[in-house]
């Protein structure tokens, strides 16, 4: 009865302090310390580093463990598979020099670190530290995404070709060293060296990914996915269970078959609200629970007292910044040098495939706990100062307010009006128009900055600047050659298309690839239709005070943020927020999510400023 009652204290103090860590950081304004690493320093405090309040039972273990498997889970949903595409607009830096090809020099990056890693890891073992060269390449060479992608994103990077790069190397890093962690266990856990047994967890993996990929959007599966039902969160935990014992079975850790899992649902690109459940339960319950007993079990004090330990953490962390610096130092073709380090910096971040690694090590008896508890440590010290450097290394951007670019093909009576309104606003419109053609019609150069052409054929503007704006809206008097147009810049990469067609046939042949399809005589009809049933309505609509106005919202500061407590102040209001397919009617419990477009009604000004916020951001 009395150690029942010890259990549930220990299990009561440690979901305690998961609870306050959060609130101490905030309220003693350490924003630079990420909160997973807050929460393995109070697990230092309470455990046997400290005051020895928690004593670890079956309770604690089963939900550390769980957190950790979800914490591989959410690692292996973070990856943007998007990021390898490599259709992302290559433009100009400010050094004049072509932005590079962030794919490739991302793969050549980690070669180097891996390689590096290999030859420190060698030292390593000549000077007695440890006997396995395999294991300390896979310490040396991790990378922690769990503190890249929050520091990128704080320094609204993550969209730049430098904060795809680095992203790229952890996600690189983070996929290879995860795979060769799982060669590493069944080549050393007994000596079996099954590895070829991992081809039956792949293979369930791509047989359930074409499983998920023909499933995903019927309609019986989106009838069940809201209510009681929460068909798409039963799916993912089936899947993690399914796939943590498949890894097991076949004698692999349980956190491979997480983290396949999780690479598993990003392939399959679910819906925000699904993402934000799962990292809702994920950082909020289990995940925290995991980090909190790491500290918990990590005995500082007699690391400390062994004097080959006590040398091993300043080596170690020596070798992670070398192990980063070298290969990144390839960047310093493109980027100034305090870009360079400080991208190095953000690299050299370790956490939790370093505590994965150490506890598989000590585990199979290949690494001493001491070892193991080292190597934790320094994971720990990487992840709080890492950070810290980055932000103060990496040059400020201009704070000079950027404006997206518009291209507008063909002069007329359409895009003439349009292009003079938005010139005022946050865009940068440019005309492009036949030379002849702009003649004929007597558009004065005096008010608008056309650039000339020869004529409207995609050789002529490929001469041009059109393929790197922001949107492309095409109007020329050739229907075909609109179309053709718009489908050749959406397969250059320009984010939206905005074509004018009249025809209902090529109208449905533009919307499969994603293109923005406008007509003027179904405008008409709309419009007219408007003025007899809704005059009030297109009253907002024209006037310049009470328009209706859409802003995507990117700026990840206000994700999950209720409308009642949003921040701004101001002449505005929310009309309707959509979400993917869905359409809101927006009230005070509402919480924003990335991606949403907001409608809202206000004065321009107002309006205007609200966008450089919510929708500039990313661009800053």
């Amino acid at each position: 009865m009395e150690e029942h009652g010890a259990s549930v204290a220990s299990l009561v103090i440690v979901i305690i302090v998961a609870f306050l860590t959060p609130i101490l950081l905030h309220r003693l304004k350490l924003n630079f310390l990420p909160v997973v690493v807050a929460e393995i320093l109070m697990g230092l405090v309470i455990g046997k580093s400290g005051f020895n309040l928690v004593h670890p039972d079956m309770w604690l273990e089963t939900l550390s463990t769980l957190g950790f498997i979800f914490l591989m889970f959410l690692s292996g949903l973070e990856i943007d598979f998007s990021a390898f595409s490599g259709k992302k607009k290559r433009e100009k830096l400010p050094s004049g020099k072509l932005e590079p090809n962030a794919f490739l020099v991302s793969t050549l990056i980690f070669i180097g670190i891996f390689v590096i890693s290999l030859g420190l890891s060698y030292l390593f073992v000549l000077m007695g530290f440890i006997d396995n060269v395999f294991l300390m390449t896979l310490i040396i060479s991790t990378i922690s995404l769990g503190v890249v992608v929050p520091t990128l994103k704080e320094a609204h990077l993550m969209k730049t070709t430098i904060g795809q790069i680095i992203l790229l190397v952890a996600v690189i890093a983070d996929l290879v060293t995860m795979i060769l962690l799982a060669v590493f266990v069944s080549l050393y856990d007994g000596g079996q060296g099954n590895t070829w047994l991992l081809l039956i967890l792949f293979a369930a993996g791509v047989l359930l990914y074409f499983i998920g990929r023909r499933f995903k959007n019927r309609k019986f599966i989106e009838a069940m996915a809201t209510g009681t039902v929460q068909i798409g969160t039963r799916a993912v935990f089936a899947l993690i269970i399914f796939l943590v014992a498949l890894s097991e079975t076949v004698g692999a850790e349980n956190i491979l078959g997480a983290f396949l899992a999780g690479v598993l649902v990003s392939l399959l690109a679910p819906n925000q609200e699904l993402v934000h459940k799962l990292d809702s339960f994920g950082y909020g319950f289990l995940i925290p629970i995991f980090f909190v007993m790491v500290g918990v079990d990590l005995n500082v004090w007699s690391l400390l007292s062994d004097k080959k330990m006590l040398m091993l953490i300043p080596l170690l962390l020596i070798g992670l910044l070398v192990s980063k610096i070298l290969p990144v130092y390839l960047l310093k073709r493109w980027y100034d040098k305090n870009t360079v380090i400080a991208s190095a910096f953000l690299l050299t971040s370790t956490l939790s495939l370093v505590i994965a690694a150490a506890t598989i090590g000590e585990r199979i008896g290949v690494i001493t706990s001491e070892m193991s508890g080292t190597f934790i440590l320094v994971a720990v010290i990487t992840s709080i100062f890492t950070p810290i450097v980055f932000k103060k290394l990496f040059p400020k951007e201009n704070n000079t307010e950027k404006k997206r670019k518009v291209a507008f093909i063909g002069a007329n009576q359409l895009t003439l009006p349009v292009y003079s309104e938005l010139k005022s606003g946050l865009y940068e419109p440019i005309l492009y128009h036949k030379k002849l053609e702009k003649a004929d019609k007597g558009i004065s150069d005096s008010l608008f900055e056309i650039i000339e052409l020869e004529d409207f054929s995609l050789q002529s503007l490929e001469k041009t600047d059109a393929s790197n704006a922001d949107i492309v809206v095409i109007s020329t008097g050739e229907e075909e050659a609109n179309a053709t147009l718009a489908i050749a810049f959406k397969e250059y990469g320009v984010e939206r298309v905005i074509c004018r067609l009249e025809s209902p046939d090529l109208q449905e042949s533009l919307w499969e690839h994603d293109i923005e399809v406008f007509s003027v005589l179904m405008s008409q009809k709309t419009l007219l239709r408007a003025l007899i049933e809704s005059p009030s309505v297109m009253n907002i609509l024209t006037n310049q005070e009470t328009a209706l106005y859409e802003i995507k919202l990117l700026n990840n500061q206000f994700e999950g943020m209720s409308l009642r407590a949003f921040p701004f102040t101001g002449d505005v209001i929310f009309v309707r927020i959509f979400r993917g397919h869905d359409s809101i009617v927006p009230h005070g419990d509402t919480e924003l999510q990335l991606n949403d477009r907001l409608i809202v009604t206000g004065t321009k000004e107002y309006v205007d400023e609200l966008k450089r916020e919510l929708e500039f951001c990313e661009w800053c």
